[in-house]
């Protein structure tokens, strides 16, 4: 019992020790930009947050943080340079190998930015998610650990990260779009762009309401599932080693396919004319061998269709 109550009080004592308190510091700042110029912020620990806003300025509001004492902030600036059509904003660390690889003050810095609508922009940061909203120039944004969203972006260029997902919605007119992770997901809903191409290690791909032309999507861990129109003489590729793969698109979509997975079934909502013969009832195929393979054609075959997964079923969806 003795033991068991001064474990108790323990806990008790651990229990009421406050916690660090937050340091924080403010950062204010407008600048003229004017329209279609260019905006870059580059940050090493904290969120960043991109708004289109009216007129053409280029407001800034930053949150320098941290659970240290409050001469740590003075270690760590946000540099403004405005030239020309051109905004950059940095986060400059006084030991930036410290900053790194830490040995340092732990300070982060959270962006709130508003841009003219008109504004090009790209932002990057090592830790702290990134989001985009309403800009209809062109928008790239990353990070090395964190989530990247672009929603209401009209030419959307680039969204990447190493860990963390990605979300895209209502991309109206990009030319082409890079979507890129080593360990995250991407989910996109109204997606318009010519070409889309994503790689990841382990993560998903899913897209829904999607306009595309061409769309190459490859994975080595995670199922992927596109819905949407096909192109005239468009190209969609689907390929990852282990996940299943769903295409939906509208029944009367004209395409020829490729399809092909050593451990799954292939299951089509389509008929195919298949070496031609019209296969109406076609709902699951295996190859010699237990492989699943097909190649066949819909309708006038004008789009081309290449799905293959090593591990995972096959689904081929009328909408």
């Amino acid at each position: 019992m003795t033991r068991r109550l001064a474990l108790a009080l323990l806990c008790l004592a651990a229990l009421s020790v406050p916690a660090a308190a937050q340091q924080t510091e403010n950062f204010s700042r407008k600048v003229r930009l004017g329209a279609n110029g260019r905006v870059t912020v580059a940050n090493v620990s904290g969120d960043i947050v991109v708004t289109a806003g009216p007129g053409d300025d280029v407001s800034i509001e930053a949150i320098k943080r941290t659970t240290g004492s409050r001469s740590d902030l003075s270690q760590v600036q946000v540099q403004v340079e405005d030239r020309a059509g051109r905004v950059d904003i940095t986060t400059n660390y006084v030991n930036r190998f410290n900053a790194f690889f830490g040995g340092g003050p732990s300070v982060s810095v959270d962006y709130t930015i508003t841009v003219p609508q008109s504004a090009a922009v790209e932002v990057r940061s090592v830790s702290g998610s990134v989001k985009v909203t309403g800009i209809r120039g062109a928008a790239r944004a990353q990070t090395v650990s964190g989530g990247v969203a672009l929603s209401n972006v009209a030419h959307a260029e680039l969204a990447k990260t190493v860990s963390g997902a990605i979300e895209l919605n209502d991309i109206s007119d990009a030319d082409a779009l890079d979507l890129n992770s080593v360990s995250g997901s991407v989910r996109g809903t109204n997606v318009k762009a010519r070409t889309v191409t994503f790689q990841t290690v382990s993560g998903s791909f899913d897209l829904n309401n999607a306009t595309c032309d061409r769309v190459d999507a490859r994975s080595v861990s995670g199922g992927m599932q596109l819905a949407g129109t096909l192109a005239k003489n468009g190209q969609y590729d689907l390929r990852t080693h282990s996940g299943a793969v769903t295409l939906t698109v509208p029944a009367n979509a004209g395409f020829t396919v490729d399809a092909n997975t050593f451990s799954g079934d292939i299951r089509s909502a389509f008929a195919f004319t298949i070496g031609g013969d019209v296969n109406e009832s076609l709902a699951r195929r295996r190859g010699p061998g237990g492989r699943g393979a097909i190649h066949g054609t819909v309708g006038d075959g004008s789009a081309q269709v290449r799905v293959e997964t090593f591990s995972g079923s096959i689904v081929l969806n009328k909408r």
